[in-house]
């Protein structure tokens, strides 16, 4: 059934990349080397979604190349990634096939009338089965692999449980069921860590504290689990509520896809009263404030660079944090402009390019683009 999926899936695209149009996310002229205030909001519409749903589509079911990154306990351990992971082994590496799954889920809900939208639930269903939950459960549990994705995979399969559970459509009724194991051991493992963490990771990739704890959050608050919600905002509040004047002018370093300073502030922007956010941000990140305030997006020099491409996802991931920031104070209105400077710069670069970012960084275009859009 797999390889039927495979096979009617390359058809139908490679009927359609004749026809693909890479002009549509382009960057408006006016906004390359001009002042954020004159940033165009950038939509995201069924063109667009059409053509970002083809970067997971190429890889969910692509096995190779393969990132592990596991810990062998014998040779017992070393199978192939279909077989360790079956439902997330494609897109290079786990989390990225976590959120390459969240991807084709947030397009279908946004838009119902997706090409190929009945290829692309099937996929889903034929993915993230009970058979295929039950061994990514096996693997977790292994004694050598307690920590695995700790904390970046954890939030990105919180946010692709979150996405289902928000679907209105009965696909996600059996996807989200299908799931809820793994998103259960998930939440075990979050209650189980985030008291025995000491001090919060403040890089910018994947272990980021902030990121993790965000994403977590967000799940947390959508479906009304107290018990996680409650420990997220304590050990938030212990990390970073006496933190003050963040070095943004350090960022970002070489290999970011995440910003410390800015994760950390809309992390606290989720938690906090808006009133004592206020007050935080104010001795937090004072020059956010100001109207002239200027941050310049990331320049990647190598887009076949797995590590410099990251770049790219730090103008998608700033993009998502300056409108979290932003949404409700309006003193801080013109990091909105700032935002969509940045989104409009990378996404000329997503579509059509290597696949060292293809494999996930249309993920984060759409989360960009989404968190855009919820400001209106």
């Amino acid at each position: 059934m797999k390889y039927l999926f495979v096979f009617v899936l390359a058809l139908i695209l490679s009927c359609n990349s004749s026809k693909k149009d890479k002009t549509v996310l382009e960057s408006p002229k006016e906004t390359v080397g001009v002042s954020p205030r004159m940033a165009k909001t950038p939509k995201l519409d069924l063109k667009e979604a059409n053509i970002l749903a083809q970067l997971p589509l190429n890889c969910i079911q692509l096995e190779y190349p393969n990132k592990l990154s596991q810990t062998l306990g014998s040779a017992d351990d070393l199978k192939p990634p279909s077989a360790l992971h079956p439902t997330f082994y494609g897109c290079f590496d786990w989390h990225s096939s976590v959120h390459g799954h969240w991807t084709l889920v947030s397009l279908l809900k946004q838009f119902p009338n997706l090409d190929n939208a009945d290829v692309i639930k099937k996929g889903l269903l034929e993915n993230i089965s009970k058979e295929n939950i039950e061994a990514e459960l096996h693997f977790f549990n292994n004694k050598h692999n307690k920590s695995f994705e700790r904390t970046y995979g954890w939030a990105w399969l919180l946010k692709l449980a979150e996405e289902l559970h928000t679907w209105n459509d009965k696909t996600a009724r059996t996807l989200e069921s299908n799931l809820q194991p793994l998103t259960q051991l998930i939440i075990d493992k979050y209650l189980e860590f985030l008291p025995k963490l000491n001090y919060p990771i403040r890089v910018g990739e994947h272990t980021n504290t902030a990121f993790g704890l965000s994403f977590a959050w967000d799940y947390a608050n959508t479906l009304n689990n107290q018990e996680l919600k409650s420990l997220i905002e304590q050990r938030t509040k212990d990390f970073y509520l006496k933190d003050a004047d963040c070095p943004i002018t350090w960022e970002p370093s070489g290999f970011d896809f995440l910003s410390p300073c800015l994760e950390e502030a809309a992390l606290m922007k989720r938690v906090l009263p808006l009133k004592d956010f206020k007050i935080w941000l104010a001795e937090f990140l004072p020059q956010l404030s100001d109207e002239n305030f200027k941050l310049a997006p990331g320049k990647v020099s190598d887009r076949g660079d797995g590590k410099l491409v990251h770049l790219d996802g730090v103008n998608f991931s700033r993009a998502w944090n300056l409108n979290k920031i932003a949404k409700d104070l309006p003193d801080y209105e013109h990091l909105k402009d700032i935002a969509n400077y940045h989104l409009n710069y990378s996404l000329p670069s997503i579509v059509g390019d290597s696949y060292e970012g293809g494999h996930w960084l249309g993920s984060f275009a759409i989360y960009a683009l989404n968190a855009s859009s919820a400001l209106e």
